[in-house]
């Protein structure tokens, strides 16, 4: 075991790991996250700002990485493409029993540090079911960070893990 570690020290390959899950190269200092517009057919005035700052959150929290306007080690921009609800579940007598709220993120990440490692466009998608006796408006507070939770994590794995 101890001749594999210095073997792959030998060669110069360094990547630096953390509890997190985030393999980030040592160099690596900066990151920087762009206002994500909802560019869906439905919009919530919610999303786009939690969607962005749970983006920097996630990044601020799991790493040592320092975030900068524009133009970071690790650069994310894009936009919000679907957010839709719809019924996801009927009853036997054909009634809506839950709805589900669906929230698709298209990503680009810019890696300056490794350009093999970015990459131009990623869809990410989440969603939530919820009780149909509901309306949208009175569920999307609570629902919108549990599904962008989920997306932001995906994109961080995406992005910071080389799994």
């Amino acid at each position: 075991m101890l001749a594999a570690v210095l073997a792959i020290d030998g060669c110069g390959l360094q990547v630096k790991y953390s509890l997190s899950g985030a393999s980030i190269p040592p160099d690596a200092k900066t990151f920087s996250v762009a206002y994500f517009p909802n560019n869906a057919a439905m919009v919530s005035p919610l999303l786009s700002p939690t969607l962005t700052d749970a983006l920097v959150d996630i990044f601020s929290r799991r790493t040592k990485l320092m975030q900068v306007e524009e133009g970071g080690d690790f650069a994310f921009e894009g936009e919000i493409t679907n957010y839709t609800s719809q019924t996801s579940g009927v009853s036997s007598d054909e009634y809506a029993t839950l709805n589900r709220l669906t929230i698709t993120v298209r990503v680009r990440f810019t890696n300056a540090l490794d350009e093999k490692a970015s990459w131009s466009s990623r869809t990410f998608t989440a969603y939530e079911d919820y009780n149909s006796e509901l309306l949208l408006n009175e569920v999307e507070g609570d629902l919108i960070p549990q599904i962008v939770e989920k997306i932001v994590t995906d994109i961080f794995q995406a992005s910071a893990s080389n799994w």
